[in-house]
């Protein structure tokens, strides 16, 4: 799978990690990371519409990914006190789902940065 997108969107999520630090609300790491993306010349969608079938019967429920990066990764944003299996669970599903094999689970509520992310791939 592509290392070389994910370390690039890694490198800007740290950027804005050093920026911020830890402790705010979830949104503003994406509005910041969005920021990040878009003057670095990346195509990608912010809240991107996950459609859910169940048994061929498509489900009245509004799923979004946080972020979709060149069509290619899916961002998971997080910022609570430490990722647990749930949360790679859910970013599983959300890769499943939508079709895309490669995800970033980030949680900006560490002290160092690196030790809040996760690629996972299906």
């Amino acid at each position: 799978m592509d290392n070389v997108l994910t370390g690039k969107i890694i490198g800007l999520a740290i950027e804005v990690h050093r920026v911020l630090g830890p402790g705010l609300l979830e949104s503003a790491y994406e509005e910041a990371l969005a920021y990040e993306l878009k003057t670095s010349g990346f195509c990608f969608e912010r809240q991107w519409p996950l459609p859910v079938s169940y048994k061929g019967q498509l489900l009245n429920c509004k799923y979004q990914l946080d972020i979709v990066v060149e069509k290619q990764v899916v961002i998971e944003l997080k910022a609570v006190e430490r990722l647990n299996s749930l949360h790679q669970a859910q970013l599983i599903t959300y890769l499943k789902l939508s079709g895309i094999p490669l995800g970033l689970l980030i949680n900006f509520n560490e002290v160092v940065l690196r030790q809040g992310i996760k690629r996972l791939v299906v």
